[in-house]
Formats: C-alpha cells, sequence, structure tokens
C-alpha cells in the first residue's frame, strides 16, 4: 500500500507546473472590500513591501470610479509613488475605455482587464453588458501584456452555476479581441475541484497562459489552486493575509492568503521564488495597519518551513 501511495504521489507531482507566478491582488482586490480606505500613501507601502518579498507580479491599483469604489481612489498617485524593483510586473486592472485612458498614462507593466461571464453580474460590476466590454477590449490598442480575468467563472450570485462552455466561449472571444492570458475568476467561492481541474484543462485549446483567481469563500480556494496547477494552470491570483471579495458581489469574501499558498506550494516542490517569511512580515504589518486579525493562516502560525520533496 505505501508503494502505491508514493506512485500516485509521483505521478501527481509530474502534473504540476515546475514553476507559477503568483500574482498578489491585495493591493486592489484585497483592499477594496474593506470598510477603512487607506491612504494612498499606506498602499504604496503595501506594494513596495510585498515586491521585497520576490513575488514577480503585483495587481497594485484599479482605475475604477472612486464614487463607487472609495478605496482605490487615487490610483495614479500610488503608481507615482512606488518603488519600482527589477523583475517585479506591476499591474493595474480596468473595467472600460476610461479605466484604460488612465492605465495608459502610467508606466505599470502589464493590463489587467475583468468582465463578468453573466450579463447581471457584468452589469453590477462593470455597469455594461459582456458584448460591451469584449467590445471595450478590442478596441484597446497597448504595447503592454493584457491579462483578462473573467469573473464568476463558476458560478453567479445572482444567476446562480454558470454553464462551463459559456465560459470557455467567451475566453476564446476575448483571445480573439487581444488577451495574452486567461484568468478564470472564482468570485463567490463555489468552486470545487472538479470544476476548476475540467475548465482548465479544456482552456488549454486556447494556446495561452491560464491563471486561476480563488475566494476561499466556502473552504475549497486552496484545493482549487492545486487542481488548477494540477490541470496545466501556471498563474495564481493570491491576496496578502486572505483579504478581499468585491462589493457587488453578496457574500463574497477572501482571496486565499498569499503566504498559505507560497507554503503549499513549496511544499510540493513548486517554485515560487518567495520569501516565505518576508510575506509573514508584510501580513504582520498590515494587521497593525487595518487593527484586526486577517483571515490568512501561515502568519498566524508562524513560519516554518515545509517539507519538499
Amino acid at each position: 500500500m505505501f508503494a502505491i501511495t508514493n506512485a500516485v504521489s509521483s505521478i501527481v507531482r509530474l502534473k504540476l507546473a515546475v514553476s507559477v507566478t503568483i500574482c498578489d491582488v491585495g493591493p486592489r482586490d484585497g483592499l477594496q472590500n474593506e470598510a477603512d480606505v487607506l491612504d494612498p500613501a499606506v498602499r504604496v507601502e503595501l506594494v513596495n513591501r510585498l515586491a521585497e518579498t520576490g513575488l514577480r507580479r503585483i495587481e497594485a491599483v484599479s482605475f475604477v470610479n472612486p464614487e463607487r469604489v472609495p478605496q482605490m481612489a487615487g490610483a495614479e498617485e500610488v503608481v507615482a509613488a512606488i518603488d519600482r524593483r527589477d523583475g517585479v510586473a506591476y499591474a493595474g486592472l480596468v473595467l472600460n475605455e476610461k479605466g484604460y485612458s488612465r492605465f495608459a498614462k502610467t508606466a505599470l507593466d502589464r493590463l489587467h482587464f475583468t468582465l463578468g461571464a453573466t450579463e447581471t453580474f457584468n452589469q453590477r460590476n462593470a455597469n455594461a453588458s459582456v458584448e460591451e466590454s469584449v467590445g471595450t477590449l478590442a478596441r484597446i490598442q497597448t504595447d503592454r501584456p493584457v491579462s483578462v480575468s473573467i469573473s464568476v467563472s463558476f458560478g453567479c450570485p445572482f444567476d446562480g452555476p454558470v454553464d462551463p462552455q459559456a465560459v470557455l466561449a467567451l475566453a476564446e472571444r476575448v483571445v480573439e479581441a487581444g488577451a495574452n492570458e486567461v484568468v478564470f475568476a472564482d468570485t463567490i467561492g463555489v468552486a470545487v475541484p472538479r470544476q476548476v481541474r475540467h475548465l482548465v484543462t479544456d482552456a488549454a485549446r486556447l494556446e495561452l497562459p491560464i491563471g486561476g483567481h480563488f475566494h476561499n469563500t466556502r473552504n475549497t480556494g486552496f484545493a482549487n489552486a492545486y487542481a488548477a496547477l494540477e490541470a496545466g494552470a501556471s498563474v495564481l491570483d493570491a491576496s496578502v493575509g486572505g483579504l478581499g471579495g468585491c462589493p457587488f458581489a453578496p457574500k463574497a469574501t477572501g482571496n486565499i492568503a498569499t503566504e498559505d499558498l507560497v507554503y503549499l506550494l513549496e511544499g510540493e516542490g513548486v517554485e515560487t521564488g518567495v520569501d516565505l517569511n518576508a510575506l509573514i512580515s508584510v501580513s504582520e504589518w498590515l494587521e497593525g495597519v487595518l487593527g484586526r486579525r486577517l483571515p490568512g493562516q501561515v502568519y498566524r502560525a508562524g513560519g516554518f518551513a515545509p517539507i519538499a520533496g
């Protein structure tokens, strides 16, 4: 039995990517659902601290209407004050052409564009139909890499379960419209590994990098991230301390915590390039800023090197 178990474990390991790009979305997704509005200078410090951990991609800001999402006000001020580090790609999120026009005036490295898999969610989140959002993406002309996140890919708080074939069809359309990378987002944390595995596997036909964005609302986020890697995903979003949620998705809670994800992946032999203890220090600092415990587990448990191999 022991030999069989080891053999199965080896097979699973062979399916996992040797390395993975973790995008920390804490400065954007992590803070946008917080009751407190942090000063741009504090948000700059968060981005800088994250960059020092070895993360290769950080979603630093979103260019959205500050009247709708006041936590993201002053995006340009944040971008201008970041201490840029070599090897780190700084991204900004946009939902429409007005947001893109703001993004285009910055020195950010990557464009993150988001739209919903369902009409109701997209109207609530972007004040546009899905068709209008695809059209907006197609009109954007940029020489910077474009990563498109499809929100509510597994379930919508308004329309219920989402047909995976409809999500794949939408993914094909955004690729035609200019996406260089597609990220499937479980915005309200309803997915289970089987669904993730099937969707990511089928998305291989897109022939470009595939990513996953998981919320841990129903405690399946980390299992889903692992399933995504097994199926071939090469990018995973996570949020420092497990913060997050969507202001326009009822009962949506935090993203999977970046430090928890790093602990899991490094223990499984997947290279992340991230200093776990440095990342834990960022969560400890952020806890002090917000004045409360964060949802993440590893930073509270303390640093402990996972056993790899």
